[in-house]
């Protein structure tokens, strides 16, 4: 296995996982402000979960978002 290139597609792949659920977070605030739903001051929680079934992995990461 060549590390170096295992490293530079895992960090493709994150980059384009953050940016992706970035844009996705922002339009569901964004609608939900729209919509009314959000006052300002909430604690949303948010969770991820990473799979690669061929590998038998499943990780999920939990945290909040403060709204101000």
């Amino acid at each position: 296995m060549n590390e170096d290139a295992i490293n530079m597609e895992i960090r493709k792949f994150l980059k384009r996982v953050g940016i992706t659920s970035q844009r996705e977070i922002e339009k569901a605030l964004q609608a939900a402000s729209d919509a009314g739903k959000l006052s300002g001051g909430e604690q949303l929680e948010v969770s991820v979960t990473l799979e690669m079934p061929a590998l038998g992995l499943e990780n999920k990461v939990e945290g909040t978002i403060s709204i101000e």
